[in-house]
């Protein structure tokens, strides 16, 4: 399910992007995903 999250924000994140919207909502964005895949990454580590 974090996976799909992940994969859906990245791609909302490129689109804003190449449509160039405002930095500000690129930025949130980004800040967003950054929030995801750290989350992921906690329970990959909780797993191993």
């Amino acid at each position: 399910m974090l996976n799909e999250e992940i994969c859906k924000l990245r791609d909302k994140l490129n689109q804003s992007v190449i449509s160039g919207e405002d930095y500000s909502l690129i930025y949130k964005l980004s800040v967003e995903l950054d929030e995801l895949i750290a989350q992921y990454y906690k329970t990959v580590s909780v797993r191993n």
